[in-house]
């Protein structure tokens, strides 16, 4: 019968703790952080005309794709652009099912979706339970209406109200 510490005190006998912790990592150089290296690239791929990818790519950095899948060379994580009107948030959702399909071109990482608003204000509640729906499958950012973006003044700070998208794609200030 062992006489050791942990059966005396009721404890179950345990092996060595290499056991329960598992083996132990030598000191080595860390990895690399990612907020160390580059920030990730991305391409702003519009669902449909208008949805506002130039405007998005130079105030937040990025590839302006157009409505264009990225090509070779271009970053392979996407984010497709749409604006919150019935046409947009339609053109969206039927992009999205693009890639559930995997009909999307192979190697592309939908990161999210970016809706842009199209007019100052709420959005109506038949265009708020479409965002729900879009929500409910893949990552959005919301960027409120900006009216010197739509004198064609796209410089400055990223709004305020889109600070997740700024902090995503490494462009806040």
């Amino acid at each position: 019968m062992r006489t050791d510490m942990h059966v005396q005190q009721g404890q179950p006998e345990r092996g060595p703790e290499i056991w329960i912790r598992g083996p132990v990592a030598l000191p080595e150089d860390p990895p690399p952080s990612p907020a160390a290296g580059a920030p990730r690239r991305f391409s702003w791929v519009g669902t449909h005309g208008g949805a506002g990818v130039s405007t998005l790519a130079t105030v937040y950095g990025g590839r302006d794709c157009g409505r264009n899948w990225p090509g070779p060379g271009d970053p392979q994580s996407v984010l497709l652009v749409a604006r919150t009107h019935a046409t947009g948030l339609a053109a969206a959702l039927n992009t999205l099912e693009v890639f559930r399909r995997g009909e999307a071109p192979h190697g592309l990482d939908l990161d999210a979706v970016v809706l842009v608003a199209d007019a100052p204000g709420r959005l109506p509640r038949p265009l708020a339970e479409r965002v729900k729906v879009i929500e409910s499958v893949v990552d959005v950012y919301r960027v409120p209406w900006v009216p010197a973006w739509r004198l064609g003044e796209p410089s400055g700070k990223p709004p305020r109200e889109a600070a997740a998208l700024a902090r995503l794609t490494g462009r806040s200030r």
